[in-house]
């Protein structure tokens, strides 16, 4: 049984046709890059999954209709962060990631050694232990970015999405924050990632789905996604590939002609 599946997703916003037909299959541990160019669909497909955008066609999320679950309930299955990393209370960064437990116990239960224990690997992977006193509000936009994304992994929800979650983040923490959700796909999270940057993406992810117009084009291993021809017709760029042990390495290099005029 798939951990999500999809089918015939269909979205729209006003007049305009956002999602045309989506249908994805996704299982446990994989590392999926949701990948295209601006206003393809990706923000829009990963909101649809949690149920924040109305839609025709069918959700299941662990075996269930998405539409059946509770808050609640759909909290425990899937975790989120959006491209918003604004922070609105001031209150320490442990206790902001601590937040990540609330579906797993309630708003007002004591907090447990197991929380501890979460929210303190979650701190480490993010690397913000050192934040762990300061108020949330208080850091740089790149220390907020890698606060509610350890906020996100407390959670321990089985799908992680994330909506551009490298945004913001000098190179370093990049790479850190890959690993990071590459290391949770290996331990049998799945994380499903919007993203701009196809080099990354081409390095960690497992699979690549690439969207375009609302539909999808291509899905598969990043050296099955990440073609010219593709990025030709998507993003209208010529680029420069060449694998590597490290993976495939992918640099747009030139606009097409079609882009240039």
């Amino acid at each position: 049984m798939s951990l999500l599946h999809v089918s015939d997703l269909q979205v729209s916003l006003g007049t305009k046709k956002v999602l045309n037909g989506i249908g994805l299959a996704v299982e446990k541990g994989e590392f999926i890059g949701l990948i295209g160019p601006n206003g393809a669909g990706k923000s829009t497909l990963l909101k649809t999954i949690l149920g924040l955008i109305a839609s025709s066609g069918n959700i299941i999320l662990n075996g269930r209709p998405s539409s059946s679950l509770s808050l609640l309930e759909r909290a425990r299955l899937a975790a989120y962060l959006p491209q918003e990393r604004e922070i609105g209370w001031a209150i320490s960064v442990e206790r902001l990631i601590m937040l990540g437990r609330i579906p797993h116990k309630g708003a007002f239960a004591a907090i447990d050694p197991h929380d501890l224990l979460v929210v303190d690997a979650a701190m480490r992977r993010m690397d913000v232990e050192a934040f762990r006193h300061r108020s949330a509000q208080e850091l740089s936009g790149g220390e907020k970015a890698r606060v509610l994304i350890a906020r996100a992994m407390a959670q321990e929800a089985p799908l992680l999405l994330a909506d551009e979650p490298t945004a913001g983040l000098d190179p370093a923490h990049q790479i850190g924050l890959m690993q990071s959700f590459a290391q949770m796909a290996k331990e049998s999270s799945t994380v499903i990632a919007s993203m701009h940057d196809l080099g990354l993406a081409a390095r960690w992810c497992t699979r690549l789905v690439l969207i375009h117009n609302g539909q999808i084009v291509a899905d598969g291993a990043p050296k099955i996604v990440l073609t010219r021809a593709n990025l030709h017709q998507v993003f209208g760029v010529e680029v420069y590939l060449e694998a590597t042990a490290q993976g495939l390495i992918v640099q747009p290099v030139a606009m097409t002609d079609s882009k240039n005029g």
